[in-house]
């Protein structure tokens, strides 16, 4: 059995707080002692409007059962202001929750500048501007947990989503090297994909299905991550519907060229097959991994 998970005098920031999986989060997290910052700007999913009463109702509910929690309503691309309000509150900042988004779903096609714009604002540039107000004080204490969320859109692909797709894959790439930088300061970082039936989604899933990818099926690797029990770093992890899978990356073995000779478009293509083969495939855990069958191609070459 494993060890009760408890954040007591522990500060939690969850942006995007208001509902969904954002809500979830905060609530569970209360629930197992943290005091919560519930940060919403109150707008809608598609990123317009603004109000108070989201993030003021999910700190209604953790006080309702003798939880502490704060409501911010800033923007996440002011996020200075959303630390600044937890230090104020509390006195302090542990985890932060990169959890807030919208959508603009396009077809490329017919994308316009203010559908990427706006997207990689709130996505990418938001969860920057919170985390890296919160960093300083991460290191100085010698302890935190972030945990940012990817998705399955960035993954895989999907269509109509390329500005979506693009901010989720993005924030794997800050999670991996934060995860790098953070670690001798007892920094993990983290990410998820999840799927959960919220109002992004509502519509796009089948009625029948959509009521079993409840929220809360998210929130328990959320609170795992974010807890001192928790010591992996820079891991992914898709989940939803009751179910956690970790992604990897993985890669061919390649084919070899010689770099003194160089090597013809031609060449590529009599190769295209080993190039393209799985079997045996490699899964390099970081950059030096990532080299090492370059490496042994240009030593086989050497003089």
């Amino acid at each position: 059995m494993s060890k009760s998970i408890r954040y007591d005098a522990k500060v939690v920031i969850v942006t995007g707080a208001g509902g969904g999986l954002g809500r979830a989060h905060a609530l569970l997290f209360a629930r197992h002692g943290a005091r919560v910052v519930v940060n919403d700007l109150g707008g809608s999913a598609h990123g317009e409007g603004a109000s108070a009463s989201a993030a003021d109702r999910v700190v209604a509910e953790i006080r309702a059962f003798g939880g502490e929690a704060v409501a911010n309503h800033d923007s996440v691309t002011e996020g200075g202001r959303i630390v600044q309000h937890a230090l104020d509150a509390f006195g302090r900042v542990d985890v932060v929750v990169n959890n807030a988004g919208i959508l603009r779903d396009k077809s490329f096609a017919k994308m316009e500048d203010a559908d990427w714009d706006l997207v990689y604002k709130v996505h990418v540039e938001g969860a920057y501007k919170v985390t890296r107000a919160a960093w300083p004080y991460l290191r100085e204490q010698n302890y935190g947990r972030v945990v940012f969320t990817s998705s399955t859109s960035g993954i895989y692909g999907n269509f109509g989503q390329s500005n979506y797709g693009m901010a989720k894959l993005g924030l794997y790439g800050l999670t991996r090297t934060l995860a790098l930088e953070g670690r001798k300061n007892n920094i993990l970082v983290n990410a998820i994909a999840p799927t959960g039936g919220t109002r992004m989604t509502e519509g796009l899933i089948p009625a029948s299905v959509f009521e079993l990818l409840k929220p809360e099926l998210v929130s328990p690797l959320v609170v795992y991550l974010g807890s001192e029990q928790c010591q992996d770093t820079s891991g992914l992890y898709e989940v939803g519907g009751g179910w956690i899978g970790k992604v990897r990356w993985e890669r061919s073995l390649g084919a070899g060229f010689d770099p003194r000779a160089g090597f013809s478009p031609e060449d590529v293509a009599s190769q295209w097959s080993k190039i393209d083969d799985f079997n045996d495939a490699v899964h390099p855990a970081d950059n030096v991994e990532a080299l090492k069958e370059m490496m042994a191609n240009l030593q086989r070459f050497a003089r």
